[in-house]
């Protein structure tokens, strides 16, 4: 047993255990890599098997511009911030630089959310202070094999590195806290900055984290009756805040235990100056668009209308969800947020604030969609953990430690079974509530046969196609080789002209051939044959159509 560990283990109460009591340095490695492959393969493996998303496809084709034009202006009035554009920027251009091919790509796009989602497993391992060894790891393995977690992580939007910064602050201002290393403050900065880079929402993160450390110091205070224990602080400090007959010395303030005002202030205003540079530097795309920053701040007006008015759902609608995919974790993290309460763990009443507080205000906006689950799924597992934890350490050794393992395999072989029906049989099933609009997969075999009347074309990549459909995204992304690729987006232009094609593929939708059925006749006229029909998502199917010349059997 090392020295931390034996203080830890002589200087909490019996529901506290040390970070790593009961298990052995070896087993905590195994375990966390084993734990840590696990997440990797579930989010890398066949990583293009399902057809991009049409947020995938609109961020795709913002990240297309900075990739070959070096040239990205951030958008307050409809799309979120810039920070996913220029990871992905780094990595398509790191694997055109090893392999010599162009960077940009299905796989090589979505290894950016995959390599978060990794990321955010091994955040979860850094609180085994906090909910222990056994809590840090089940907590970890339940957000590895989480069937939304993984479904999103295999997504290229913004919500993986979203709630990877989310964890991060959280976890660096622990640490700041316990070890007053004021290395760690900077380090809440820098990813409070990213996270506020990376999408509008963070507002209400940060909102709900700070109501969350509020409720869980003045549930503390309520409940106190002397003992003046904190959880989260380190059991090396408790050691030392304790006189030498057992009797509990006054604990210092907040502000003295980080050093007094001389040591915070300047630390304070470097982490606000990383801040705000951090943010300038993204939102005016590195000093290259200064109206970004001011968009920025535009851009929550935008964001509350938008709030109100799109993807409108009731208000139970995330608990829905939530038993539906994610039941193991609403569960166990009630049962650890009640647990917390009744044993005043400080972090476990935090971490459940945090969870079904999150958890709340989303719940309370109208706008609903599933990748915004993340935002409590992790909390969720990290109070799990927690949960899972006190299993563990209670009375009864060897039993308790059976059932807290009885109990993490079943949750995990439900996430397990669900994680891979979801993410690698039925991923655009829209019964599924993490299936939201997703392109179905019978849309692949357009951009194939697209790819087949090119080459008979003779032009290849040079060939025009016309896509007159009013709804065609990701299309963009999959043709984003086609330099003369035209996305008119309608048949009839608003002053009544009709648009005028010449190349030797069109591309319209079922619903324009019923309602703009003459129009798209007269466009087309004998020049073109229908070739098929492709679904593209509920509700929108397009239609190929082609010269003559270029079909089977119309030669």
């Amino acid at each position: 047993m090392t020295h931390n560990s034996a203080v830890a283990t002589a200087t909490e109460p019996p529901d506290q255990p040390g970070e790593n009591a009961g298990l052995s340095r070896r087993v905590w490695w195994i375990a966390s890599l084993s734990i840590l492959a696990a997440a990797a393969f579930v989010r890398v493996y066949a990583l293009g098997l399902k057809p991009m998303h049409h947020d995938e496809g609109v961020n795709g084709f913002f990240l297309t511009t900075l990739y070959r034009d070096g040239v990205y202006h951030y958008n307050h009035e409809n799309y979120h911030g810039p920070t996913l554009y220029y990871f992905a920027l780094a990595v398509t251009k790191l694997k055109a630089f090893l392999f010599g091919e162009p960077g940009l790509g299905t796989i090589a796009v979505r290894l950016v959310p995959a390599l978060f989602g990794v990321a955010t497993v091994w955040l979860v391992l850094g609180l085994r202070r906090n909910i222990g060894a056994a809590g840090a790891l089940a907590a970890a393995a339940l957000v590895a094999l989480s069937p939304g977690d993984v479904y999103v992580s295999r997504y290229f939007i913004h919500e993986t590195q979203f709630v990877f910064f989310t964890l991060g602050v959280v976890v660096a201002a622990l640490r700041y806290w316990e070890t007053t290393d004021p290395v760690y403050l900077l380090f809440a900065a820098i990813s409070a900055a990213l996270l506020t880079a990376t999408k509008e929402t963070a507002l209400i993160s940060l909102v709900v984290l700070g109501l969350a450390w509020a409720v869980s110091s003045v549930y503390m205070r309520l409940t106190d009756r002397g003992g003046g224990h904190v959880p989260w602080e380190p059991p090396a400090r408790q050691a030392k805040g304790k006189k030498r007959k057992g009797q509990h010395a006054a604990q210092p303030g907040a502000l003295e235990r980080l050093g007094g005002w001389k040591s915070v202030a300047p630390m304070a205003a470097l982490a606000l100056f990383l801040f705000l540079f951090i943010n300038v530097l993204f939102y005016s795309s590195f000093f290259t668009n200064r109206e970004g920053v001011g968009d920025a701040l535009k851009s929550f007006q935008v964001w509350a209308k938008t709030g109100t008015k799109e993807h409108g759902h009731p208000w139970h609608t995330y608990l829905w969800w939530l038993w539906q995919e994610q039941a193991p974790l609403l569960i166990l993290g009630a049962a650890g947020s009640i647990a917390a309460l009744i044993r005043r763990h400080r972090f476990g009443v935090f971490a459940g604030a945090w969870a079904f507080g999150i958890l709340a205000a989303y719940s309370l906006i109208p706008y609903k969609t599933p990748w915004l689950m993340l935002s409590f799924t992790v909390p969720l597992a990290v109070i799990s953990g927690y949960a899972v934890n006190v299993l563990y350490h209670s009375k009864g050794e060897w039993p308790a430690r059976l059932a807290a393992l009885a109990v993490t395999l079943a949750a995990l072989a439900v996430s397990g079974v669900q994680t891979a029906r979801l993410n690698f049989y039925y991923y655009d099933d829209d019964t599924y509530p993490y299936v939201y609009a997703h392109t179905y997969r019978d849309f692949l075999p357009l951009v194939n046969k697209i790819d087949e009347l090119a080459e008979r074309a003779g032009t290849g990549r040079k060939t025009e196609v016309a896509i007159v459909a009013d709804e065609y995204w990701p299309l963009p992304w999959y043709l984003r080789e086609y330099e003369h690729a035209g996305f008119f987006g309608y048949v009839e232009r608003p002053n009544g002209d009709l648009v005028s094609v010449k190349g030797p593929i069109v591309i319209s939708t079922e619903r324009q051939e019923i309602e703009k059925a003459a129009q798209l006749q007269e466009v087309l006229g004998d020049r073109y044959v229908r070739v098929d029909a492709y679904p593209l998502r509920p509700g929108v199917t397009l239609v190929l159509y082609a010269r003559p010349d270029l079909v089977e059997g119309r030669r």
